[in-house]
């Protein structure tokens, strides 16, 4: 698939700039943002709310599941080493087979949880919490910019916000990923884009690995 160029700007979904320009067209149309570098699909290419849990429903996410929880270790061991005895967190896009939060859970921590589909208590918002986890889930979002800033204000001081997405790269990369394949994914994560966010809240952001960023709120 060649390259589309066009001059046609749309506002990013994350940091309101209206700059953002056509990256790369496949099934779907996607385009960068040059201010903070999330690559990102237009409404016009999401899916319904029906045709997403549909797809969701198939998910395999049993805490039986040892290689499952392995998977998951990879978000809930840099978060676990940062947490004091007893906090307590909330798991936003715990999906249909919540299993991080039992982690969390089987450590002492006591855990709230919520999915639009699976969970959707929105009472958990009206809280605050010493961390929150989100695993595999920012890249699903439609309003990126409205659901973080909404577990930004439920972390407390000194709090932990853990996120695991495969992050985007570069362009010849992104030709190819398997990550822009899966049609509920719609928003895509860089390195800089994690880094406006911690600018734009004043925290800080440790990467890692590949996949795993974690953010303390500082005030």
């Amino acid at each position: 698939m060649q390259i589309q160029t066009t001059v046609a700007k749309v506002t990013c979904p994350l940091c309101l700039s209206e700059q953002s320009q056509h990256f790369f067209t496949d099934t779907r149309d996607y385009y960068r943002c040059p201010n903070c570098a999330l690559v990102f699909v237009l409404p016009k290419d999401f899916l319904s709310a029906e045709e997403e849990k549909r797809r969701y429903d198939l998910h395999e996410n049993n805490p039986a599941d040892e290689g499952y929880r392995r998977f998951l270790s990879r978000l809930f061991d840099p978060v676990a080493a940062e947490l004091a005895p007893n906090s307590s967190g909330l798991d936003f896009g715990s999906g249909p087979g919540p299993t991080l939060s039992l982690m969390l859970e089987e450590a002492g921590h006591t855990m709230a949880l919520y999915d639009p589909f699976y969970a959707p208590d929105e009472a958990v918002f009206a809280r605050t919490y010493d961390f929150i986890t989100t695993s595999e889930v920012v890249e699903h979002l439609h309003h990126p910019r409205q659901a973080l800033e909404r577990l930004w204000q439920c972390l407390r001081p000194q709090g932990i916000l853990g996120v695991m997405t495969k992050r985007v790269t570069t362009l010849d990369a992104f030709k190819t990923w398997h990550y822009k394949t899966d049609l509920t994914h719609v928003a895509f994560f860089a390195d800089e884009t994690f880094k406006w966010l911690a600018n734009h809240w004043g925290a800080t952001v440790e990467f890692v690995g590949k996949d795993v960023v974690i953010f303390r709120r500082l005030a």
